[in-house]
């Protein structure tokens, strides 16, 4: 339905136009009844609805409406399935419209630079490229059944540590290349409907009055058509907020905020102007909302449950098969053991804590699939209030190990242990929990361990275990998925979207996470997550990508379509994938491009392309990807935009990050000549790159004590005497020159090389 919002505006009055600026209360935003503007309602996500109760807390973080909780953003990556995350997209969509909701807030698209930082289960992936990818297919999912998503927290906000005073100190390619990027392809593919600043400073500027990355980036450079809304609670200063591009302030501020607005336009600090633009960009949105409405939709709850156990089985990662323990028989002996089976960690906390419509138990559904000849028996094994041993829960689970077969152990981070709103310390498991681990393995040797947990744990008691399922935070369905893939009724496809390090010391943010005070540097700057474990060439506990299966698979035939393409051109690359083993299952298929020789420093390589294909047992496919420029290029922060420097590149093709199986090469032509301004400081290595000033600056070596030497490379001495002229300064040269050359001549040799450059 076509409307003429800018004369809606025109018929408002100051206030009412301040007045949409800000939240009616905790979760609707204002509207004006005598123009038939109405208030509409945002609510959290992102893996479920939790629309809050009208009888709740006035906080908004206690009872809620019964919704399907789907397994957290740490899972839904791991699946590595745009079309999977679409679904659940989509299935939100359908609960929203149900309960009369008009924005999800969500998704997350945070990176994860730290696996401390307590939120991390609530976020994608430590790589930009899947993570955007994820976050794209989300908004498109949920957007598709008309109701808006809220891609969260813009900008650098990687860490729950004074997140709402800290300042994030990054550089700008950093910035560019890592923690923008997570959010750049989502907004420009997806468009959501509404972005969510951040709590945090980002280089000295709170995000919610940063018009740098609100005006300049997001509206201006990336085209976000919607408006920005603050995460709840983190405006600053309102009308500096409303100047840098921050639409609406939430929840409701008591009339604060809008006065601040009001006084701000009368007094001529705030232009009256940019208020109507910024509530064009409101009403644009709630009109939206208000044409995609449909009365009385339904959804139907158990499909959607049905959605939340396939999307749980996709997301698990198989991590160790020793002796091929998994798949189980179904009419093994086993010992399920550890509190989590009985009292699981489906999802995480805070905000995005969802009330299930149902949440199946996971012993129930071992025995479920195993059928009539199940002989399960448990035992508790530990309390998940406490970390300390209790021994009479130890030897009974020693009990129950000895008589069975095969022991799984349930294990993972209690609540306490990684929520929103703080950091954990530390990547253990709880002591009770590995002294129980290496207890039933003394008792079983055939000890398979459950993992529930929403970012890395380091393992030192891996070894006593023969197989390790990452479960991560499966949602309602996780008892079924769990056991469709011990069982082996399905067959492990996720592979993880983050790296897990065999201690902590080895994260590259290390030394400087949490920060000092408010303020946290990013000084590992680019060499975020398996950038940095290849950098230094340190093995990881499982590298990012890895992912085991029942099945096996092998690459072959890698085709780069051309051998050479100019940046503006696109290339095909197609790898044959083929099925060896004797089970249906899927791989995904990741690409990795390498620039083989750079001027500025870049990752070893960098995750491009990635695709989930599904093989029957002995079946080939061809798996194409198509790369652009994008794809070789990096952030050059003297031209304010992304470039190809020309040279070669490799194409990397593989199971995981650190196992490729297949690469090949291409030759990139840049269409942007840098331009380079000499100056008396540019050095003679400088110059001698150019081919086009080789020529005039021989020539002045020539008129040195060093041009007899360049005359004879292969003389005594000659090597270390290039070595030391090429950083050697053109000024350098005149005072070398023994009064051969001036500063006349220098200034005429600059006038040269800089008239042929522009």
């Amino acid at each position: 339905m076509e409307r003429d919002i800018r004369g809606l505006i025109a018929q408002m009055t100051l206030e009412e136009k301040a007045g949409m600026c800000s939240g009616l209360d905790f979760w609707h935003m204002k509207g004006v009844e005598r123009l038939g503007i109405p208030a509409i309602m945002l609510t959290d996500g992102p893996h479920g609805l939790r629309k809050q109760k009208a009888s709740a807390d006035h906080l908004g973080l206690f009872d809620s409406v019964p919704a399907t909780c789907f397994p957290s953003a740490a899972g839904l990556a791991s699946s590595w399935d745009r079309e999977l995350i679409r679904k659940v997209g989509v299935a939100l969509g359908e609960e929203c419209q149900a309960e009369d909701v008009a924005v999800l807030l969500g998704p997350g698209a945070n990176i994860k630079r730290s696996p401390l930082c307590g939120r991390n289960f609530e976020y994608f992936s430590e790589d930009p490229f899947l993570s955007s990818r994820m976050a794209a297919s989300h908004i498109e999912g949920v957007q598709s059944q008309g109701v808006g998503t809220s891609l969260k927290h813009f900008a650098a906000n990687n860490q729950e540590h004074r997140r709402m005073t800290g300042d994030s100190v990054v550089d700008e390619r950093t910035l560019r290349e890592i923690y923008l990027a997570s959010f750049e392809f989502a907004v420009k593919e997806a468009q959501p409907w509404t972005v969510m600043c951040s709590y945090n400073k980002v280089n000295g500027t709170y995000a919610s009055e940063n018009e740098y990355l609100l005006t300049n980036i997001l509206k201006d450079e990336w085209g976000h058509e919607g408006f920005v809304v603050s995460d709840w609670g983190a405006v600053n200063e309102r009308e500096a907020g409303l100047a840098a591009g921050l639409e609406l302030e939430m929840p409701a501020s008591g009339g604060a905020g809008d006065r601040r607005i009001v006084e701000a336009v009368r007094s001529g600090r705030l232009s009256e102007e940019k208020l109507d633009r910024a509530v064009e960009r409101l009403l644009r949105i709630v009109f939206m909302a208000v044409d995609h409405k449909k009365e009385g939709a339904t959804c139907d709850a158990e499909a959607h449950h049905a959605l939340a156990r396939e999307v749980a089985r996709e997301s698990m990662v198989l991590l160790k098969n020793e002796g091929g323990i998994l798949p189980l028989r179904k009419d093994a002996k086993l010992a399920v053991i550890g509190e989590l089976a009985a009292k699981p960690r489906y999802q995480g906390g805070g905000s995005s804590h969802i009330k299930p419509t149902k949440l199946e138990d996971i012993r129930e559904e071992l025995a479920r699939s195993a059928g009539g000849g199940a002989r399960i028996a448990y035992a508790q094994g530990y309390d998940l209030q406490s970390d300390a041993l209790d021994e009479a829960l130890v030897e009974e689970a020693k009990r129950a190990a000895a008589d069975a077969e095969v022991a799984v152990v349930f294990a993972g981070l209690p609540d306490r242990y990684e929520s929103e709103g703080f950091d954990r310390t530390h990547l253990r498991l709880p002591d009770n929990q590995v002294a129980l681990i290496r207890a039933v393995a003394e008792a079983q040797p055939n000890v398979v361990v459950v993992l529930s947990n929403g970012a890395p744990v380091e393992m030192p008691w891996l070894g006593s275990a023969k197989g390790l399922l990452e479960a991560y935070l499966g949602g309602q369905a996780l008892g079924g998925a769990i056991a469709d893939l011990l069982f082996g009724d399905a067959n492990p496809s996720g592979k993880l979207a983050e790296t897990f390090p065999l201690r902590l010391a080895h994260n590259p943010s290390q030394l400087n996470f949490p920060g000092e005070g408010d303020r946290v540097e990013y000084k590992e700057g680019l060499f975020v997550g398996y950038r940095y474990y290849d950098a230094k060439e340190i093995e990881p506990l499982f590298p990012f990508g890895y992912g085991l299966s029942y099945t096996t698979f092998e690459y072959a035939n890698l085709v780069v379509a051309k051998p050479a393409i100019r940046d503006e051109e696109t290339v095909t690359v197609t790898v044959d994938v083929t099925n060896t083993g004797s089970r249906a299952g899927k791989e995904i298929v990741q690409l990795y491009v390498r620039d083989v020789q750079s001027t500025v420093i870049r990752p070893f390589k960098e995750l491009k392309g990635f695709a989930k294909v599904q093989l029957q047992p002995g079946e080939t496919k061809a798996v194409s990807f198509t790369l652009d420029r994008s794809a070789f290029a990096y952030y050059n922060v003297d031209l304010k935009d992304w470039h190809v420097e020309s040279g070669e590149f490799e194409i990397l093709v593989g199971r995981s990050s650190r196992d490729i199986a297949v690469s090949g090469t291409i030759a990139v032509e840049s269409t942007v000549v840098l331009t380079h301004v000499f100056h008396r400081n540019s050095t003679v290595g400088d110059l001698m790159s150019d081919p086009a000033a080789q020529a005039l600056v021989m020539d002045w070596i020539g008129k040195t004590p060093f041009g007899a030497m360049a005359a004879d490379p292969d003389g005594e001495g000659a090597e270390m005497m290039q070595a030391m002229m090429k950083y050697l300064p053109l000024r350098g040269l005149v005072g070398f020159s023994g009064g051969a050359l001036g500063e006349d001549d220098l200034d005429g040799l600059l006038k040269q090389l800089n008239a042929r450059e522009s």
